[in-house]
């Protein structure tokens, strides 16, 4: 077997990496870090044998694009390239190649001495951990190795040229910092910081020992025959760790396990898919809690601790709040959007007996969103940032509430207070109050196309019914096929509703008043429409420009409003109180 230092260190560190990566001779894809060790070694040694321009060739060649991250780590192979070719000895020999049956290596430069068939080895290292270079074995590998293949040379000394790291970040205001650094500024910083910097050339004394030390774990890995696996905190610089933590038992869990399977070419039925997405919003002490509180095994997380009062006693919980902490002098802050995502990577994982999680209220959630992002972001408004500071927020909150709809649950519940004080225009010039969820109109679009309802919670005198109306007044609707605009507010009409079951349920007659006079007659019945109702998405009752929505509209279907309907049966309609 064919060795290399690099590969019987795999063995130490790890043997089930060693099996991976040299036996089973698994490929991962090339990683994408601009950072990289691998590409940034191989692009220095080019341009140390080369020069800068073909160093730097190697470097931004092997990326698919050019990035401002790129371009600052171009600018310090071009600062230190120069400087290692001056301190490296001239008219050396680049990248020479030991070879045999049982090892392979490179030394990187290998240059004369003046004495015939004699010469010093040098070995590049970008790196800022000289401590840990200087005690390996590698230098005293290679001259052993060499002058076995080449009776008739000799390695005077052995050497290691450390080119350091510069590692530094672009500064954002803060108190100390009133403006945000610029990339000029931040360029100009990093080459000050190399200036401060110098190549180190360290010279090692050859210890036979090493050489023994290695042949001696050589024939281990020859002999061995089992691969454990190693755990460390090494692990996260490990192509295969999403591969080897993922599975417990190698040989149940082969390579192409992890490939992508096309489904099967056939139907589902809709019912065979026991997972409901639901919105309720509604005003307060219209029993929207009541309601989610109706389904079974329920995990409430709630913002506003409002669930002391429900009838069968409080259920199991989690308050997203801030939580505060003091240790000795120090007082320390959790807030709330951190337990809200903690709480989501434990849902995940599952191993609970939960069925239903309710999230109330959902606009509280976003609140503590945005209060986290900017202290992320170091702001204490959108506004302070706002090219970026919007979308930001938006996109961490959405990006949170996606993985709560991919949680594997029956029942997955949102639930948020009515908004009744905006009001908007229609092209009549009339004035009308919109009824919408109390959260911010972009997210709830975007919201909206994630659920498979929107439903209104509405409490007349005791009298608790849901609607599903939709139209420029009313924010609601739904994917299901829903015949009416109003069902009981009961659990067994919204589980009806997935089984296509309700489709005719008359409005509740409302309590402690007078009833209402007869049902029209059955032709005057049939000129009766009924308003519209959205299938698919909801119709904003509000006005926005495609400038103003943060995605394309065009993937997302609106119900046809009452104005857009003009040619149909004429609908009866009530009158409406305008707002002044």
């Amino acid at each position: 077997m064919q060795v290399s230092y690099s590969r019987i260190g795999t063995f130490k560190k790890c043997p089930f990496q060693f099996k991976l990566k040299y036996i089973e001779e698994w490929q991962t894809l090339p990683a994408d870090d601009v950072t990289n060790a691998l590409v940034l070694g191989h692009a220095l040694h080019t341009g140390i044998e080369q020069g800068v321009a073909a160093g730097i060739a190697e470097y931004l060649n092997a990326f698919p694009i050019v990035t401002d991250a790129m371009i600052e780590e171009q600018i310090k192979l071009e600062h230190w390239i120069p400087k290692v070719i001056e301190a490296l000895p001239p008219d050396g020999l680049h990248e020479i190649e030991i070879s045999n049956d049982d090892f392979k290596g490179f030394i990187d430069y290998l240059a004369p001495t003046g004495n015939e068939n004699e010469f010093d080895l040098y070995d590049f290292k970008y790196s800022n951990n000289i401590d840990n270079y200087l005690e390996s074995g590698q230098l005293h590998l290679y001259k052993y190795y060499f002058e076995k293949l080449n009776p008739d040379k000799k390695i005077r000394n052995l050497a290691f040229v450390f080119i350091p790291k510069t590692q530094i970040r672009m500064k954002y205001k803060n108190k100390s910092n009133p403006r945000d650094e610029t990339t000029f500024e931040f360029r100009n910083r990093i080459k000050s910081e190399l200036e401060k910097k110098s190549i180190t050339v360290s010279f090692i004394d050859y210890d036979p020992t090493k050489v023994i030390e290695f042949l001696t774990d050589t024939k281990h890995l020859v002999e061995s025959t089992d691969y454990p696996k190693t755990e460390s905190r090494l692990c996260d610089w490990c192509d295969f760790k999403d591969y080897c933590l993922n599975d417990n038992d190698f040989n149940i869990f082969k390579q192409e396990d992890t490939n992508m399977n096309l489904p099967k070419n056939e139907r589902i039925p809709n019912n065979a898919i026991v997972k409901r997405k639901m919105w309720f919003y509604g005003a307060p002490f219209s029993g929207k809690t009541y309601l989610a509180n109706m389904f079974p095994d329920m995990l409430l997380l709630s913002s506003d601790g409002n669930y002391t009062q429900l009838p069968d006693g409080i259920p199991p919980h989690i308050d997203i709040k801030n939580e505060v902490s003091v240790e000795g002098r120090l007082t320390k802050t959790k807030l709330a959007w951190e337990t809200f995502k903690e709480t989501i990577t434990e849902l995940e994982k599952g191993g609970n007996d939960f069925k239903t999680i309710v999230v109330d209220l959902l606009e509280d959630t976003y609140e503590s969103c945005r209060l986290y992002m900017y202290e992320k972001l170091n702001i204490t408004h959108e506004s302070d940032d706002s090219y970026r500071a919007w979308d930001k927020v938006r996109l961490e909150f959405l990006s949170t509430i996606k993985r709560f709809f991919g949680l594997n649950y029956e029942n997955l519940i949102l639930i948020s207070h009515e908004d009744t004080t905006s009001d908007f225009t229609k092209r009549s010039g009339d004035k009308i109050t919109s009824i919408r969820p109390n959260i911010q109109p972009k997210a709830a679009l975007k919201i909206a196309g994630m659920v498979d309802f929107v439903a209104r919670v509405c409490n007349d005198n005791g009298v608790r019914t849901l609607s599903f109306k939709a139209d420029e007044v009313t924010f609601g609707g739904g994917r299901l096929n829903i015949s009416n605009v109003e069902i009981p507010c009961t659990m067994e009409a919204i589980l009806d509703l997935y089984g296509g079951k309700v489709t005719n349920v008359e409005k509740p007659k409302r309590q402690g008043r007078a009833a209402k006079a007869e049902e029209p007659k059955v032709e005057e019945q049939e000129k009766t429409v009924e308003p519209p109702i959205a299938t698919e998405a909801m119709e904003p009752p509000f006005e926005l420009t495609d400038d103003d929505l943060p995605f394309a509209t065009g993937d997302i279907p609106t119900a046809p409003t009452p104005m857009e309907t003009a040619d149909a049966t004429p609908t009866t309609r009530r009158r409406r109180k305008v707002r002044e």
